[in-house]
């Protein structure tokens, strides 16, 4: 088991554009929107894997690290106020061999979108061919 990691950070315009974040579209392979299922990052470049990771422990601290940056610019005060404590949550569901997702309105109508997939073989679409095995 292992996790890759994928970022977005974009116009949270771009979201509402579902379309192309569908595994069925034909643009979807080459959009770098966040698909509407975790799973589907799986079905994505390998360019787009931003790392992997076998220790659980190291994937989440990749994903705080993604996060922290940001927290100034978050829309909301709740979201500031519970990084930490989702922070904790990530490294418990990536232990568990669970995906993380982290999504943030950040100011000016942007969106930050972290996200850590579990891979070989994903619990819910074990069919999924893992896109960068870990090295």
């Amino acid at each position: 088991m292992h996790h890759h990691g994928y970022m977005w950070l974009g116009s949270g315009l771009h979201l509402v554009r579902d379309g192309v974040r569908r595994a069925g579209h034909p643009d979807f392979p080459s959009s770098p929107y966040p698909p509407l299922e975790l799973a589907h990052w799986l079905l994505k470049p390998p360019s787009l894997v931003r790392g992997t990771w076998t220790d659980p422990k190291e994937a989440a601290t990749w994903w705080a690290e993604q996060a922290r940056p940001h927290v100034e610019a978050f829309a909301y005060d709740h979201d500031r106020d519970v990084l930490e404590d989702r922070v904790r949550g990530a490294a418990d569901s990536a232990l568990g061999g669970e995906d993380v997702a982290g999504g943030w309105w950040l100011s000016g109508q942007r969106y930050l979108g972290v996200y850590l997939i579990a891979c070989s073989p994903h619990r819910f679409r074990p069919d999924y061919r893992c896109p960068a095995p870990p090295a």
